[in-house]
């Protein structure tokens, strides 16, 4: 009688340290995913508080693409008011197509070119998105690790369970791949 019990006793140790620690690695490797987007999400909200001024300096010149500056300007609004991961990597991505296809619509422009605001603008931007480029791969490598780790057995059980979904990596823009790199 005592054997068949100590039996079950071992087999139900098993199972919850099973779960326990299913359970603490998905935590572990999807907090480290919202602490690498975090590291990103700060850039990428300098980067969209520095819209303003760009929008700023083009119009002064009275020589501007009006649609990609309302779009922007749009897109710059929705990112500040989503909370969602992969909602910001999306307007993120549709950001970064929308202000390099500005900056090189403005290579048409020696006016705009030449003004020291914009220079100035265009050296921050850039220094922004080679902060964004180092912290991308970082955060692509954890949410890589979060992805396998929910599906790989036998935690994809567990993951299942807690409804833990598979998270996007953040991408180049298709625009991106497509447009010339900026010149300074």
């Amino acid at each position: 009688m005592l054997i068949p019990l100590f039996v079950l006793i071992i087999v139900i140790v098993a199972v919850g340290a099973f779960f326990i620690r299913a359970y603490n690695q998905i935590v572990l490797t999807r907090n480290n995913v919202d602490k690498s987007f975090s590291n990103i999400d700060v850039i990428l909200k300098q980067r969209a508080d520095e819209i303003p001024n760009l929008v700023e300096t083009v119009k002064a010149t009275a020589l501007y693409e009006n649609n990609v500056l309302t779009q922007l300007v749009k897109l710059r609004y929705q990112y500040s008011q989503t909370e969602n991961i992969n909602e910001k990597i999306k307007i993120a991505g549709e950001l970064d197509g929308n202000l390099k296809s500005l900056l090189i619509s403005i290579e048409n422009y020696p006016e705009i070119k030449a003004t020291q605001s914009f220079l100035q603008l265009q050296k921050r931007l850039t220094e922004l998105e080679n902060m964004i480029a180092d912290r991308r791969e970082y955060f692509n490598e954890s949410v890589n690790l979060y992805n396998t780790g929910i599906q790989v057995f036998p935690d994809v059980i567990f993951a299942k369970m807690m409804n833990y979904k598979k998270m996007q990596m953040l991408n180049f823009a298709e625009k991106e791949k497509q447009l010339k790199p900026v010149q300074l």
